[in-house]
Formats: structure tokens, sequence, C-alpha cells
């Protein structure tokens, strides 16, 4: 694989937050799926962490884009951009010399056909010679080291970005599975509308999000719970500079409506399952990935609702992009992945 080697290998991750990249088994991009461009001609400005600095602050001359809407791509051109910029990125990174790429793409389990087809054009556009396709709870069991090839059960809840994937696996295929578009924005909007509604405060989708990493939780009730987190932003009445401290508990409350329906598409999987998968799930467990598997007790509230034990992933945030790699480097036995 040196310079003049003509195919190159990458396992993309393309969430709704952020992009990881995998090459020759490292990750050599992990950046947010956002892209800066100029307004007037759409040229590429920026992509991933820059882009992303730029967000929120951007002039009349400047637009900045997240590609991805829960899971799919919502802006077909910006992301093609986005694609071309990461892997320029990485092939500077590698000194590649006219690659021709064989990719792996992972895309959430409830994609459509039409779907499936704006990321492969996507690939293709990006300099994908093959390009092959993952289901992401796939990917992240994967990821896991789980041995998804075995004739046993296992269950994964991916909550990502844009949608929540949970599926039930077992022979290498799903057999159960179920996504839906609730996930980690939502958690986000849930606090930026609470923010809005209860202090007058207008807080933007950054600082939304340092919310909910600092004070975010799915219980009102924590063994260990995070100091208050002190929130800066303008009152939507005068415009005068407010601080107000924000406590997990309030979190948990405002957040309360969206966990609820991921425990309802999780219970709703579980009803699905066939009676022996189901036994090999409450003796194995159900295992959390993607952003949302760190929000402060979840995977106890979800244990105590439904009766299974359920497990944070060993690194949730990259389970589903080393998975990806895995399937990237097994290719031939996973031929199913191929569009």
């Amino acid at each position: 694989m040196g310079l003049f080697s003509f195919t190159q290998e990458i396992a993309i991750d393309l969430g709704t937050a952020n992009t990881i990249i995998i090459h020759k088994d490292k990750i050599v991009i992990d950046e947010p799926s956002v892209v800066a461009l100029e307004t007037k001609t759409g040229k590429l400005i920026a992509v991933g962490e820059r882009a992303r600095e730029m967000q929120g602050k951007e002039n009349e001359g400047i637009t900045t884009i997240r590609p991805l809407k829960e899971g799919v791509i919502g802006d077909f051109n910006a992301c093609e951009l986005m694609m071309r910029g990461f892997i320029k990125k990485v092939s500077a990174k590698n000194h590649w010399f006219a690659p021709s790429l064989r990719m792996v793409v992972c895309i959430p389990s409830g994609s459509t056909e039409v779907e499936i087809r704006a990321v492969r054009d996507s690939s293709e556009h990006a300099q994908g010679r093959d390009v092959y396709m993952i289901y992401e709870p796939m990917a992240a069991a994967l990821g896991i080291g789980l041995d998804v090839l075995a004739p046993e059960g296992n269950m994964i809840i991916d909550i990502g970005g844009g949608t929540t994937e949970i599926a039930v696996i077992s022979l290498g295929g799903i057999v159960t599975n179920k996504s839906i578009k609730c996930a980690g924005d939502d958690l986000t909007n849930d606090i930026i509308e609470h923010m809005r509604r209860a202090h007058n405060v207008k807080v933007g989708e950054r600082m939304a999000e340092r919310i909910k990493i600092n004070v975010g939780s799915a219980l009102t009730e924590l063994d260990n719970p995070p100091e208050d987190y002190i929130v800066h932003g303008p009152n939507m009445m005068t415009a005068l500079p407010m601080e107000v401290p924000v406590s997990y508990q309030e979190v948990s409350h405002c957040i309360e409506k969206s966990i609820s329906k991921i425990e309802a598409a999780v219970l709703s999987a579980l009803e699905q399952t066939p009676p022996e998968l189901y036994a090999d799930l409450v003796k194995n467990g159900v295992y959390l990935s993607g952003g949302g598997a760190l929000l402060r007790g979840l995977d106890k509230r979800l244990t105590d609702k439904i009766g299974i034990q359920f497990h944070v992933a060993e690194d949730p945030l990259h389970a589903v992009a080393k998975g990806t790699g895995v399937a990237l480097k097994n290719y031939k036995i996973f031929k199913f992945l191929k569009r």
C-alpha cells in the first residue's frame, strides 16, 4: 500500500454528528460532519472541525451546512464535498497517488432504497471504485467484538446523532431491527427548548451540546452526580447577559419524552424477537453504543425498566467505525454488504 499502490481501502462511519474514517486499522479522521461553503459559488472553504468552529458565526459570504439529517443525506452536494474534503485530508497524510478507493460505508438499518442510493452515489463521486454498505447495528456489533456469525442472539442499540438503531443479530444477519429518528440531536433540541421556555435564555446548538455532555442524565437520582453547569446567554426579552446554573435533574426532566421514545422502541424490538433469541439476550445482555450511550444512567434506567442487563460498549463513540473497519478487512466474507 505504498506510494504507487492504485487501490486504497478506507472505512467510513458517515454520521449525522461526526464522520470517522479508518485507514490501515487506524482512525485517521474523527471530525464533525459539517462543511463551510462560499454562499455565492458553493465552493468548499472548510470541512470538519474548522467548519464547525465557523458554525453560528458566519458572515453573509459563508454558509455552514450539516449534510446529514436524521441519519440520511439531506444535502447531496454538500455531502459529496464533505467526503471529498475528508478523503483529501487522509490522502495528504498518507501520500496517496491518484488512488482508486475501496470503501465500506455504514448506513442506518432503516434506510430506504433511495437513501442507500444517495450514499452510494456520494461515495462513488468521492473517488469510490468499490463501494460496500453495512448496517450500523451490524458494524457496532463487530466493533464491540461480538461474534456476529455465531448461531446466537445479540442485541445492539446504537444511539447516534440522528437515529437510534436497534437490532438483534444472529448468524451474520439482522433478525429484528427498529430504526427511529429520535437520538442525540433530539436531546439537544429538547435542551434548547427547555432553556428558552424555563429560563428565557437563548442557547445555540453547541451550548446545548455542552450542557448535555456536562450534566445530561437519564435518571433524576445518580450515585455520582455532576456539578451544576453554568450557562451564559442572552435574555430573550431584554438581550441582557444571563448566567443560569443547570442541574442534571433539570436536564433529566426536559429530555424525558425523547428517552421514553427510545425505551418504547427497544420494547417494540424485543416483542418481535423470536423466543430462542430472546433467551440469548436475557443471558448475554444488550449492548449500547454511539454517543447517546454515554448519557449518565441510561444503562441503569433500561436495565431496571426492562429486566435485561444493559452494557455500555467499551468505546461507544468509535464502535461503529471500528466495526466498519473490521468489515473492510473481511469484505470477501461479508459479501452481503455490496449493493
